[in-house]
């Protein structure tokens, strides 16, 4: 059965001026797929960032920005990070909001593992090019994959749904994934039963468990979906659309993107 972890329901731990919130571990999911954490840094406090010697992760601000390292890091930024990598996130001036995920053993996701940069890696994904639903109004932009991690262990993408908007009930072999609320509220269908997600709250999908999400209020729903390992096959409930993606030429921002993503179909995405 699918996990859901409530912000309302959770408990921080207090540790040198952050508040960190275990989200995701083997306790909560049963394995060691991966590990997540929410980490409300205060204004000026550091927090530690340490992987073993076998994980790689990533570190999303959510709300704030602060320095990790030497790299200024905002509410754009996602930072890919290295094996056993070591340092300090230290929050600017005002309180901020982290999400910090490992994956433990990250070889076993990927054989080529070894072509993952050594050292930080940083992507503005507001400048990752918008992509449009084929069938509704529904919007992504993809914040991890091999072209830009530079490796398969994990993949990641934010996906917008305006009111009123669906996707088609689907499930997925070959890789389990989270989601995690960033704004607004709607329902997870969940083997046909409704779920009611809020921001902050996190929904946890194992393999071959049908799912789909609803936006039934007049506020966009948006979350940020990560899966472990980053490939794996979407297979499509009879009588549903296949989730296809068409590009709109735009960043968030309306700029020209950074770079150019053509049509697919969701679980298609492999030359990212």
């Amino acid at each position: 059965m699918p996990v859901i972890v409530r912000e309302d329901e959770t408990t921080a731990i207090a540790q040198d001026g952050c508040e960190v919130t275990r989200l995701l571990t083997a306790d909560v999911i049963g394995n060691d797929q991966i590990e997540l954490d929410h980490v409300a840094v205060s204004g000026g406090s550091t927090l530690s960032v340490a992987l073993d010697a076998n994980m790689i992760g990533w570190l999303q601000v959510l709300e704030g920005a602060g320095s990790l390292d030497d790299n200024a890091l905002d509410t754009k930024h996602i930072t890919y990070l290295p094996f056993g990598f070591t340092g300090a996130f230290r929050a600017g001036d005002a309180d901020t909001r982290i999400l910090f995920a490992r994956v433990p053993d990250a070889a076993r996701f990927d054989e080529n593992i070894a072509d993952m940069p050594g050292e930080l890696v940083h992507v503005d994904w507001t400048r990752e090019p918008v992509l449009q639903s084929e069938h509704d109004a529904r919007k992504r932009i993809y914040m991890a994959t091999p072209g830009l991690a530079n490796t398969k262990a994990f993949k990641g993408e934010m996906i917008s749904y305006p009111p009123g908007t669906a996707a088609p009930e689907h499930h997925h072999v070959g890789a389990e994934h989270f989601q995690y609320v960033v704004a607004g509220e709607g329902t997870a269908m969940l083997d046909g039963t409704a779920h009611r997600l809020c921001a902050g709250d996190v929904l946890y999908n194992y393999q071959h468990e049908p799912h789909a999400f609803i936006n039934e209020t007049d506020s966009d729903f948006v979350f940020v979906e990560f899966f472990v390992p980053g490939p794996c096959e979407t297979v499509w409930s009879p009588g549903a659309n296949l989730c296809a993606w068409l590009p709109t030429g735009v960043d968030s921002d309306g700029r020209k993107p950074a770079r150019e993503i053509g049509y697919h179909v969701h679980g298609q995405d492999g030359g990212i």
